[in-house]
C-alpha cells in the first residue's frame, strides 16, 4: 500500500485547507481507494421521497454516475461523523435532519468505507455546495436500480436495500436487571434505575453490533426503551435517546403491552428480561428475548 497526494490542479472543494485525509490509497496491484484514513458516506431515507443520490461531476472518481454524498475521513474522525460532515458540505444534509439507522463497513484491510443508513426525520431540500455535484435527487427506492451508479454503490446497493427492511428495537426490563446484580441496588431503587438509563443513552448513542441484533450490516443503532416499576418510578428520565414508561402498577403487564405497540412499527423487537413467564408472553407477541447478562455485555 502506498499514499499518493492529490495531482497538482485535481479539482478540490473549495471551503478551507486540504485536509491531511484527502489522499489517495493505492493498493499494491494498482487500485486507488480516495480517504488517507477511510471514507464514509451518507445514505438518506426519506419515507416519502426515497434516498438522497449524487450525480457526480465527469472530473470525479467513476465520474458521471450516481452515488451517496461522501468522502474522506479526516484523520480521527469517526465513520458516522465523516458521513455527516460530507453529506453536509456536498448536499447541504443538516445534521439534525436524520437519525442513524445502522452503518455497514466495506473493509478491505489497506482501506475501508463505511454507509451510515439514517431515517430523515425532519424534511429538507437538498443543495449542491460543493462542485463535485452535478445534480442532488431523491429517488424512490425502487428506481436507484434503474440509474448508473458507481460500481461501489452499486455492489453495496442489494445489501443496503434488503437491510432496510429491519427497523430494530430493545425494551428493557428495568426491574429485572438492576436486580440481576446484587451491588445495593434495593437501597436505592430510583438511583439504581437512573444509572441503568445513563448506560442505556450510551448504548442508543454507540449502537449494537449486528451479530448481537441478528442482522445484516455491521452496526445498529436501535430505538431504546424501559419500563420501571415500583420505587424505581421516581428515578429521573431525562436521558437521550431512551424512551421510558413508568408503570402504574405491574411492570411485567406493563412491558407487555408496550412490547405490544412496538411489534407494529419496528422489526425486531428485542426484550430484556431474564424473567421466564414474562419472555414467553413477550414472544407470543413477536418479540425476541434476551437476558439481563446479555445487556450488561452490551453496556460494558
Amino acid at each position: 500500500m502506498t499514499i499518493e497526494p492529490p495531482a497538482p490542479g485535481e479539482p478540490r472543494r473549495p471551503h478551507g485547507p486540504r485536509d491531511p485525509g484527502d489522499a489517495w490509497v493505492v493498493a499494491p496491484t494498482g487500485e486507488k481507494y480516495w480517504g488517507r484514513f477511510g471514507a464514509s458516506g451518507l445514505l438518506a431515507l426519506d419515507a416519502e421521497r426515497g434516498v438522497l443520490l449524487q450525480h457526480r461531476v465527469s472530473w470525479s472518481h467513476f465520474g458521471d454516475t450516481w452515488a451517496l454524498p461522501g468522502g474522506a475521513r479526516h484523520e480521527g474522525e469517526s465513520a458516522r461523523d465523516g458521513a455527516l460532515r460530507e453529506s453536509g458540505e456536498e448536499a447541504g444534509v443538516p445534521e439534525d435532519a436524520v437519525q442513524a439507522r445502522f452503518e455497514s463497513v466495506l473493509d478491505l484491510g489497506i482501506w475501508s468505507y463505511t454507509t451510515l443508513v439514517a431515517d430523515v426525520t425532519s424534511p429538507f431540500e437538498p443543495v449542491i455546495s460543493d462542485p463535485e455535484s452535478v445534480a442532488l435527487a431523491w429517488v424512490p427506492v425502487d428506481e436507484v436500480d434503474a440509474l448508473p451508479l458507481h460500481p461501489g454503490f452499486a455492489s453495496a446497493w442489494p445489501a443496503l436495500r434488503a437491510a432496510l427492511e429491519a427497523r430494530p428495537a430493545i425494551l428493557v426490563d428495568a426491574a429485572n436487571v438492576v436486580g440481576s446484580v446484587p451491588d445495593g441496588w434495593w437501597k436505592d431503587r430510583a438511583g439504581a434505575a437512573g444509572r441503568l438509563l445513563t448506560r442505556l443513552s450510551a448504548l442508543a448513542e454507540g449502537g449494537v453490533d449486528a451479530e448481537e441484533l441478528g442482522l445484516p450490516a455491521t452496526r445498529w443503532f436501535p430505538f431504546v426503551g424501559a419500563v420501571l416499576e415500583g420505587e424505581a418510578r421516581a428515578a429521573e428520565i431525562d436521558h437521550d435517546g431512551v424512551a421510558v414508561w413508568r408503570a402504574p402498577a405491574s411492570g411485567d403487564d406493563r412491558i407487555v403491552a408496550v412490547t405490544e405497540d412496538l411489534v407494529a412499527t419496528w422489526n425486531p423487537v428485542v426484550v430484556v428480561t431474564s424473567d421466564r413467564g414474562l419472555a414467553a408472553r413477550v414472544e407470543a407477541l413477536g418479540a425476541t428475548v434476551r437476558g439481563a447478562g446479555w445487556l450488561r455485555d452490551q453496556l460494558g
